[in-house]
């Protein structure tokens, strides 16, 4: 699900270029040696980063090791999280859609490469290149729709009453690809949505009926639920500071994060994938699946020989030189993982409930560190030569496959990379990473140097091969979040040369307006130096500026466990943004006037020529901003 806190820091980045962020700081403790220490460092973490409670699993191919709820199931009635308390598991739901649609066309009742409009013309989307580029099945598992993620509007809307196909027409203006699907991926929501409801027209069963009766009860999730459960079953999720209650938010789409299920039914699904489909030695699903599931096939990465990446709701990532299968999961006050090493016979499930990343992030560090600990990390891939045409692939490059089209804007100036190389070695330069380091492991494929270190085991950078829509790799920062899996896009120099030049001088100067305002404002107390003529070229730029940082101020008090409902719905919050981005294209016209009728001999020269300037900075913003529809942005229509 979106991770608002991302986007409200990049907002922060774009008209701030400073982000502060306050958070316990915990020392990196030793891995645990056994199970009562690490419940001690779980516990430790739980009580210093005021998350209430969480739900784990540690599962070994042959049995669980270990399954507990620790901490606070409710604060208001101090009830316990034990092993059976029910926790919300976000997108690691979407692994039973794909698990469906896996299983039916093993029965022969569909097939991955099936055209949507064919199986399910009813339900829309836009895809220009459906002639020559139909939508099928697979893209709308792999992510590789190119459709936009869900609206806002649609992640706050309450779909009491209404049935799966009323539930796809409520808001379909996000499901129109932007792209050629099968050629990149972008996390897209409503995409596994549209699968599961091909399952039900296939079936002529709900998809929770369907999941319940072909995996649910032959994996031994006895609890596990697609509905609101009782509130003494279940946990409450509280916003990140560990103590303000959420209510139970209800999707629009079920399929895509609703389950609710326990540490036991987590360990049970994670012996599900451990045991390849075998459950006490009865085979739910054939073993061939999970090794489908966990491979991407129909992006140009993926047939160009990177088999690396995000599968069937299934991505692998990196950890400390572990390679590791699974999903995560984010609702409101509620966040998890499920992930498992096939080859080593291991995996683990938590939960939190609680919003806050960082005691999250922790958690799963404490809880590899022990699984790991005495493991053998995978062979690092010898390093050879670089490609003898590598040197055609440097230059600058821009995001070219944004999960969010909302901010578009701000991706390609942050996005933007330089790519060179040097010493044997790619090096990709950004405001994220300055010279990120890959290795070349085979002529077209590099493998990502951390700056700790391990070493990754694999190769997480591809340099595609050129095609009619231009020259891409496919990039991803060591695999360590799938949101961050990007194809970027070749861009000739000088526009990348514009476009940085233009950003740094549109925001050094209006930063400088800031500057200058308290001065102007206080010799304007004295009445020797009121100057009218130049009041309307100084006050409207003003304006301007203190309406683009009202937006980041919106931004910044938004807790991300409620900007769905504030932002998705119209509330006085979704209406500050909208009516300050109005505020902001009016007072830049009213600059452009008040310059152009300001009388030339009674304004400085000094000050004419600041305040063109200004006013030319404005009005590149306001034509940029309107290009990409954020003048008058409704986040709730």
């Amino acid at each position: 699900m979106l991770r608002f806190r991302l986007l409200i820091l990049i907002v922060t980045f774009a008209f701030l270029g400073v982000a502060c962020s306050s958070q316990n700081i915990i020392e990196n403790k030793d891995p645990a040696h056994s199970i009562e220490e690490l419940q001690t460092q779980l516990e430790d973490v739980l009580k210093d980063m005021h998350v209430p409670g969480m739900s784990v699993a540690i599962v070994h191919r042959d049995g669980p090791e270990w399954i507990a709820g620790l901490g606070k199931a409710d604060l208001a009635t101090d009830r316990n999280a034990t092993a059976a308390t029910l926790f919300r598991i976000g997108s690691v739901s979407k692994g039973f859609v794909s698990l469906s649609i896996l299983k039916l066309a093993d029965e022969g009742k569909l097939s991955l490469e099936d055209s949507v409009k064919k199986l399910a013309p009813e339900v829309w989307f836009g895809n220009q290149w459906e002639a020559s580029d139909p939508l099928r099945i697979v893209h709308l598992l792999e992510n590789t729709t190119g459709w936009d993620d869900m609206h806002l509007r649609e992640l706050a809307k309450d779909p009491i009453n209404m049935s799966t196909i009323e539930t796809l027409d409520y808001d379909h203006s996000s499901r129109i690809s932007r792209w050629r699907p099968g050629t990149r991926m972008s996390y897209c929501n409503s995409g596994p949505a549209v699968a599961a409801y091909i399952v039900e027209k296939i079936t002529g069963k709900s998809v929770e009926e369907y999941v319940g009766q072909n995996f649910f009860k032959p994996i031994g999730m006895q609890t596990a639920t697609y509905f609101q459960p009782a509130s003494e079953l279940a946990t409450t999720l509280y916003q990140s500071d560990g103590i303000t209650p959420l209510p139970y938010w209800k999707l629009l789409y079920r399929s895509i994060g609703s389950i609710n299920a326990s540490a036991n039914d987590m360990a049970n699904y994670l012996l599900f994938y451990l045991n390849r489909g075998n459950m006490h030695g009865t085979h739910v699903i054939p073993s061939s699946i999970f090794n489908r599931m966990e491979v991407p096939f129909s992006t140009w990465a993926a047939k160009d020989g990177l088999q690396v990446g995000y599968g069937l709701h299934n991505y692998c990532t990196i950890h400390d030189g572990f390679v590791y299968h699974g999903h995560d999961g984010t609702v409101p006050g509620g966040l998890t993982a499920m992930e498992y090493l096939p080859y080593e016979g291991i995996g683990y499930f938590y939960s939190i409930n609680s919003g806050k990343y960082e005691a999250f992030k922790k958690v799963g560090e404490i809880i590899r560190a022990y699984i790991t600990s005495q493991l053998q990390k995978p062979a690092i891939p010898p390093v050879i030569s670089l490609p003898e045409n590598a040197s055609a692939y440097t230059g600058w490059y821009e995001p070219s496959s944004p999960r969010m089209e909302l901010f578009s804007f701000l991706e390609r100036l942050i996005g933007m990379s330089y790519i060179h190389f040097e010493d044997n070695k790619l090096l990709v330069s950004s405001l994220i990473e300055n010279n990120a380091t890959f290795l070349p492991v085979n002529d077209t494929q590099f493998r990502y140097v951390p700056k700790s270190d391990s070493q990754d085991p694999i190769s997480t950078l591809k340099l595609l091969t050129p095609n009619a829509e231009g020259q891409f790799i496919q990039i991803s920062l060591g695999l360590r979040n799938p949101s961050i899996h990007s194809t970027i896009k070749r861009i000739p120099t000088w526009v990348a040369m514009f476009e940085i030049i233009t950003a740094g001088f549109v925001f050094l100067t209006l930063m400088s307006t800031l500057i200058y305002a308290p001065f102007w404002m206080l010799r304007g107390l004295s009445q020797r130096h009121r100057r009218p003529a130049e009041r309307g070229m100084r006050l409207w730029p003003l304006v301007a500026v203190l309406s683009l940082l009202s937006i980041v101020v919106i931004c910044m008090q938004l807790d991300k466990d409620v900007a769905i409902t504030l932002l998705g719905n119209l509330t006085i919050w979704s209406f500050s943004l909208f009516l300050a981005t109005i505020v902001f294209s009016i007072a830049s016209f009213a600059s452009v006037i008040a310059l152009w009728r300001a009388p030339r001999q009674e304004v400085r020269s000094i000050v004419q020529i600041y305040s063109t300037t200004v006013t030319f900075a404005l009005v590149i913003t306001t034509a940029y901003f309107a290009y990409w529809g954020i003048i008058g942005l409704r986040t709730w229509a």
